[in-house]
């Protein structure tokens, strides 16, 4: 990397460096201003009312990316444009004011913020900003500040000298100017940790540490931690500046709502991340950020504030974790390699990891891949699997489980399980026989969420996910349903009762009015409960995104919603993404099954956002062939043309389930042509 020659001399005797900077940005913009005058920029595409920006090291030429350099040429030009187009840079104290009520932004407001405290931020940024006017958050890592101008920081899994970054006196004159608010990037959290046995080093604020003589640090010893240096923080503040801070900018973007909660604690109400979405007034605990990153030249900046207010399509793979597992460690790492691999050359974004262990095949989790209290671990997988996914693959993982379909032994004894009501057998009514319920063979084996055992024995799990594996997103298995006879478990019918039905499914299912009433507590009655487990994840991993799994007839005839307990209109309401199965095969779809598929499309775009919002995921296999191994798999090209006929339809997200890794299927070369982002990245929406 480059950088201009330090002054020795200390804080005055770089008066002539800041002098020769501002003399520079003077110059650039005189120079920018001819250029505007001659070919203005052309009017970009819409911009977010409000968005904050982040920068990190600015440098004057070949920006070094290991510390996401932007060059002072284009952070110039990049402000400048800003400026030129009528946007408004607002601080700290305006947003504050804005979210309290006390006055309103300014039409098309900007918060500019510098991460982790370099001293090009003095040298270059501060005299750029004041030049300009624009009021900037500077985040400063407070260990790194300690020692002399021989000692080093250890940044990331390389060592830097300290004098890279500022001191606390350079720290306290751009406090002093008033310009910048001076932000907390933790004390010593801008690092990773050891997070799981085969040694990934993660995010330090949210994740476990693990050592191999102690295993996983607990809950109580990881609050201990996350809190003992915030404290830290705040007393060094305190100490260097004479203030507390009021802003905590979490390093890498990497919080939970339990992190946050601590920040509150120490009297830090606002904290900023890396999440790439527009910003509000309304919530300052978590404020999404853009990165600015890979020195982007003044039209690569604008495409990127206009994707802001643009989600990109999904590309999504879901992916059998029990095709990973081995009993033999390196077995199993050749297999975790191969699907990185195949991930990677695939170049999709997404994939839907499977968290829980299903060797059977039916549907019924007996054990999972991450350490929990209430399962048996069949390996220590899921986190290893998800953080080489993402940072080799370089795709979002999302940790599917399921919602209901969970066995928990002899510990679960007396949980209730989804029973379905059966009418008396014919002419036995006139004897004087009774209904019974059962649970139905034919559907998954279900715990009731009616029950409140079971929403804690299952919210446990998911919080124990969350607590030791890194993931962007929750899918939501397809187990998730009630059928038109369930459920007819014991708390299921007093919650019926509650609700002003009978606690009768016959007399229930006997008056259509009635029955509609039912179908919708029990839908609401699922949506709900997924969002419980949806929190107690984002307590501990945020941002988290949801999908749920969506049988395709529900989307397509009305009266079938009874049949499942899902609404499709109430799933776009309540989740992120809803994963349609459109799979001909497994719904034995009489005539064209592309017809099939083109009625699914229409029915998405019927809606507002429906498309946005819904994956199309189709089959790779048939499951009503279950002996017959490999000549079950459906020929790649046939995948390929329903892939490339939703395309044509206007279908934006697209997956498909299952992926054999192993054994290249379906084909990657033409299914790559079809699906991938890379050969097929059409635009935005």
């Amino acid at each position: 990397m480059c950088f201009l020659p330090r002054a020795k001399a200390g804080i005055h005797g770089l008066d002539a460096l800041r002098a020769a900077v501002a003399a520079l940005v003077v110059f650039v913009l005189a120079v920018l201003g001819t250029a505007a005058a001659a070919k203005p920029p052309p009017a970009p595409a819409p911009i977010p009312a409000f968005f904050a920006l982040c920068y990190h090291n600015i440098e004057d030429k070949d920006p070094d990316q290991r510390y996401v350099g932007v060059s002072s040429a284009n952070f110039v030009e990049q402000l400048d444009w800003l400026r030129r187009n009528g946007f408004h840079a607002v601080s700290i104290d305006d947003v504050v004011a804005a979210h309290e009520g006390r006055e309103k932004l300014p039409d098309k407001a900007y918060l500019v913020t510098f991460d982790d405290g370099y001293e090009s931020f003095y040298t270059r940024a501060f005299p750029i900003l004041k030049a300009m006017g624009v009021p900037a958050v500077l985040a400063v890592e407070a260990s790194w500040l300690k020692g002399g101008p021989t000692a080093t920081v250890r940044y990331g899994d390389i060592s830097e000298p300290r004098d890279m970054f500022m001191t606390w006196d350079q720290v306290r004159e751009v406090a002093a100017s008033g310009l910048v608010e001076i932000a907390s990037h933790t004390f010593d959290l801008h690092r990773g940790i050891p997070a799981n046995p085969q040694g990934n080093e993660e995010p330090a604020v949210v994740s476990r540490r693990w050592t191999k003589s102690g295993g996983y640090e607990d809950a109580a010893a990881y609050e201990a931690r996350i809190a003992g240096d915030t404290a830290a923080a705040v007393a060094t503040f305190k100490r260097e500046l004479g203030r507390a801070p009021r802003v905590t900018v979490w390093p890498y973007g990497e919080h939970s709502r339990l992190a946050i909660d601590i920040q509150r604690a120490h009297g830090i109400p606002i904290t900023l991340t890396l999440t790439d979405a527009p910003a509000n007034v309304a919530d300052l605990s978590a404020m999404p950020r853009h990165l600015v990153k890979d020195d982007p030249d003044l039209s690569g900046f604008i495409a990127e504030l206009h994707d802001l207010s643009t989600h990109g399509p999904v590309r999504a793979v879901q992916v059998d974790l029990d095709q990973v597992y081995d009993p033999n460690p390196a077995q199993q790492e050749r297999n975790l390699g191969a699907l990185v691999q195949r991930i990677h050359d695939l170049q999709v974004n997404t994939v839907f990891l499977q968290a829980f262990a299903d060797p059977q095949g039916d549907g019924l989790a007996r054990a999972v891949y991450f350490p929990n209290r209430e399962l048996p671990m069949r390996a220590d997988l899921f986190n290893r699997a998800a953080w080489q996914l993402r940072t080799r693959a370089h795709v979002k993982v999302w940790a599917w489980m399921p919602v209901l379909a969970f066995d928990f032994g002899a510990a679960g004894a007396g949980l209730q399980h989804v029973t379905a009501w059966r009418p008396p057998q014919t002419g036995a009514a006139a004897s004087g026989a009774s209904s019974q319920s059962g649970i139905d063979p034919a559907q998954y084996q279900r715990l009731s969420p009616f029950d409140p055992a079971v929403r804690q024995r299952i919210g446990a799990l998911y919080e124990d996910l969350a607590a030791h594996a890194a993931f962007e997103g929750l899918l939501f298995h397809d187990d998730a349903v009630l059928s038109d006879f369930e459920d007819a478990s014991p708390d299921a019918l007093k919650a019926y009762e509650a609700a002003g039905l009978p606690g009768d499914i016959g007399k229930i299912r006997a008056d259509p009015a009635l029955f509609a009433r039912w179908t919708a507590l029990k839908t609401d009655a699922l949506i709900a409960f997924t969002r419980e487990l949806a929190a107690r994840v984002r307590r501990l991993r945020t941002p988290m995104h949801t999908a749920r799994n969506l049988y395709a007839r529900p989307m397509l005839d009305e009266a079938s919603r009874a049949w499942f307990a899902q609404d499709y209109d109430r799933f776009l309401a309540s989740y992120d993404l809803v994963a349609v199965m459109a799979m001909p095969r497994l719904e034995q779809v009489p005539g064209d099954p592309m017809a099939w598929l083109g009625r699914l499309v229409v029915a998405a775009r019927e809606r507002p956002d429906g498309l946005s919002h819904t994956l199309f995921e189709l089959q790779s296999v048939d499951w009503r062939r279950p002996d017959a191994g490999s000549e079950a798999n459906l020929p790649t090209q046939e995948l390929v043309e329903e892939m490339r006929f939703l395309e044509r339809q206007g279908a934006l997200n697209i997956g498909y389930y299952p992926d054999d890794f192993l054994r290249d299927h379906p084909r990657a070369a033409p299914l790559h042509a079809a699906f991938s982002l890379e050969s097929f990245p059409y635009g935005q929406h």
